[in-house]
């Protein structure tokens, strides 16, 4: 994603170490931390580890549920709907992007792991992960915990852990409690954290449907609806001695096709495989006019084997709100609150997968449990643990095949 670094800083040679950057920002994190003597307050420290506990939150619930128990009620009750929905959609999104892979290659959506200094590498992608996931995580928490003191189930302690560069929150409700609970208590206690995301980054669409930025991860139509389509990408200068500087093209062209393919935007000038040797014809509006000229593509000076026809383009998002209410003016802005709403939606919806540590198992177990018998229990939810892992883990395994290990 391009952006740049919070506060203006230029943080960009964090990139080719951004794991040792990260290990070093660890251990000046447990040396804070034992130096402070936070073992005292709460905290729990180790090597891989910082782990805070605190057995207040209840009254903290208690409060908030006293001031809004209606609307928390309805919330509890959609919960447990949107806790269906969210599965089924996850599962729809693993089973069709596999498809894409065979059928239709480039409507395939790459699957990564977000992990600061593995798959996290530039600086201001791990500096928004790093400022989104606490704000994720104690929503997602909260909504657990309030909607279990509704459902009178005692919570014994919230908190957080961080584990190197890896968060979590937690809220720990009474286990005694929590399994006398009816089944619909259970199932509103569980949906209510991956619910409170994605109504959260419903939220945060909302906003952003007058951002430029986010036009470029909006499908049709509500793309057609909300922005207006760009006409191409503006050539600003050419690479000296490039094919498209001796074939003529021009700076202040505007670039809208390459052979078949027609070209809106930076990005589809991006996804467009060209090898090197190769003629193409680009098309291109000048002063007007239509041209469509003959260009020999170069190789990258930076990536051998990846062809380039040889324009330095502008990289602005071209595509313009159609309602233009809110001035967004600040890309640092536009760059966070996008990755507010991608890490809320995808928490969510991923939380809700029936795997062992995820929000999705504990969910399908509640509603089979004491239906069948407590062996029939464990080999039906390791099964469909199996198979959920296996469409996950494909998922991720094409992806690598299509792109190695790509970073963000």
């Amino acid at each position: 994603m391009p952006g740049m670094a919070p506060f203006g800083m230029d943080l960009d040679f964090i990139t080719s170490n951004a794991i040792i950057y990260v290990l070093i920002a660890w251990v000046v994190m447990l040396v804070v931390a034992k130096g402070l003597k936070l073992q005292n307050h709460g905290f729990e420290i180790k090597a891989y580890s910082i782990i805070y506990k605190n057995e207040g939150v209840q009254s903290v619930l208690t409060r908030m549920l006293t001031r809004s128990r209606r609307g928390i009620r309805v919330f509890a009750d959609v919960s447990v709907v949107a806790g269906f929905v969210m599965m089924g959609f996850a599962f729809w999104f693993l089973f069709s992007n596999i498809s894409a892979y065979f059928v239709k290659p480039t409507e395939f959506a790459e699957v990564t792991v977000l992990i600061p200094g593995v798959t996290l590498t530039s600086a201001s992608a791990i500096i928004n992960f790093l400022l989104c996931i606490p704000i994720v995580l104690i929503m997602h928490e909260g909504a657990h915990g309030i909607v279990a003191t509704l459902e009178r189930i005692k919570i014994k302690t919230g908190g957080f852990a961080i584990f190197i560069a890896m968060f979590a929150g937690f809220v720990e409700p009474d286990e005694e409690e929590f399994n006398k609970a009816k089944k619909i208590s259970k199932l509103r206690v569980i949906g209510a954290g991956a619910t409170s995301n994605v109504l959260f980054s419903l939220f945060l669409g909302i906003i952003l449907l007058t951002n430029p930025l986010f036009a470029i991860i909006m499908p049709e139509p509500i793309l057609g609806a909300f922005y207006e389509s760009p006409d191409g990408v503006l050539v600003l200068s050419l690479i000296e001695g490039s094919g498209a500087e001796q074939a003529g093209v021009l700076p202040n062209d505007v670039i809208t096709g390459i052979g078949d393919d027609p070209v809106n935007t930076a990005a589809d000038l991006q996804l467009i495989g060209l090898e090197p040797g190769e003629t193409v014809d680009v098309s291109i509006m000048r002063d007007g006019t239509a041209l469509t000229i003959p260009v020999v593509v170069m190789e990258s000076p930076d990536e051998p084997g990846r062809g380039l026809i040889g324009v330095l383009r502008d990289n602005s998002f071209a595509y313009q709100p159609i309602y233009d209410f809110i001035k967004w003016d600040n890309p640092q802005v536009s760059l966070f609150l996008l990755w507010l709403w991608m890490i809320s939606f995808f928490i969510g919806i991923i939380n809700m997968l029936p795997l062992p540590i995820l929000d999705g198992g504990k969910f399908i177990h509640s509603i089979i449990d004491k239906k069948i018998s407590e062996k029939s229990v464990g080999i039906v939810m390791w099964s469909i643990y199996g198979m959920t892992f296996v469409l996950f883990g494909l998922n991720i395994g094409l992806s690598y095949a299509k792109s190695g290990w790509f970073t963000i």
